[in-house]
């Protein structure tokens, strides 16, 4: 019979290095240009609350979805201003643009892609994913053999924004304006016309607002005065760290159990 792996817990706290400054610089900016283009964007919805699929949407031709009107304290400006809010929105789209730009060259440079969000075959199983769930539901939100590692479905949800969601809202955004309809006439082809642009818009941008949400629960329940240093200092301390914990999913799936 195998012996167990015997852990030997760490005699005091530990820091370590979580963050590298060119993801700290980018989350605040992430996070700032995203606050100001939903309340914007929020605020340009007013002026026309339905979604239509196809090139055309009109007052008169049937909509898909009929949005709420929505109120003055969550849209920038609060007064509605729809001028007002298509210049909010128009200037952060570039800040979150080229802000992710930047995010990923010196992301493939430091290889903090291929080092802390690559997602292995492991990371895929469902044994790995039922374990994560559990410890999720347990508010075990960091592996304690590996503290500074994200886990799988960290990696999965920012993998989702960072590849899939913000640039699915930056091109939907260009295919709307007419001026870069006129320079790339495939942004109109490959959404299928400027409203089924606006209508994927639309929901890419609730899909972002509902992991921000959910984002900021998990943080707090993480313990957000850690967190939020983290993400200003890089830095990250740890209770204790085990030694000798077996790096595989069974082991991972047994700890939580």
């Amino acid at each position: 019979m195998d012996a167990s792996p015997i852990t030997k817990p760490a005699s005091g706290p530990v820091t370590i290095r979580r963050h590298a400054l060119a993801t700290r610089v980018w989350h605040w900016i992430n996070a700032l240009a995203i606050f100001i283009l939903i309340g914007s964007g929020l605020g340009i919805s007013n002026a026309h609350p339905r979604l239509y699929w196809g090139r055309y949407g009109a007052n008169f031709d049937p909509a898909w979805a009929t949005l709420p009107r929505f109120p003055a304290w969550v849209t920038i400006p609060q007064n509605y201003n729809l001028a007002i809010s298509r210049r909010w929105h128009l200037f952060f789209a570039l800040v979150l643009a080229f802000g992710l730009l930047g995010y990923m060259i010196a992301s493939l440079a430091n290889r903090h892609f291929q080092r802390d969000l690559r997602l292995r075959a492991k990371d895929l199983s469902p044994v790995h994913l039922a374990a994560d769930v559990r410890a999720h539901l347990q508010f075990k939100f960091h592996d304690e053999a590996h503290p500074g590692a994200y886990n799988p479905l960290q990696k999965l949800s920012y993998a989702g924004v960072v590849f899939v969601a913000l640039p699915l809202v930056i091109l939907t955004g260009l295919a709307m304006s007419p001026g870069m309809d006129a320079a790339w006439p495939w942004l109109l082809e490959l959404f299928g016309g400027r409203q089924s642009a606006r209508s994927i818009h639309f929901i890419t941008m609730a899909a972002i607002t509902a992991f921000v949400v959910v984002h900021l629960v998990l943080v707090i329940l993480a313990g957000w005065r850690r967190e939020l240093w983290s993400m200003i200092s890089g830095r990250w301390r740890v209770a204790a760290i085990e030694r000798g914990v077996p790096d595989d999913a069974d082991a991972r799936a047994e700890a939580v159990r």
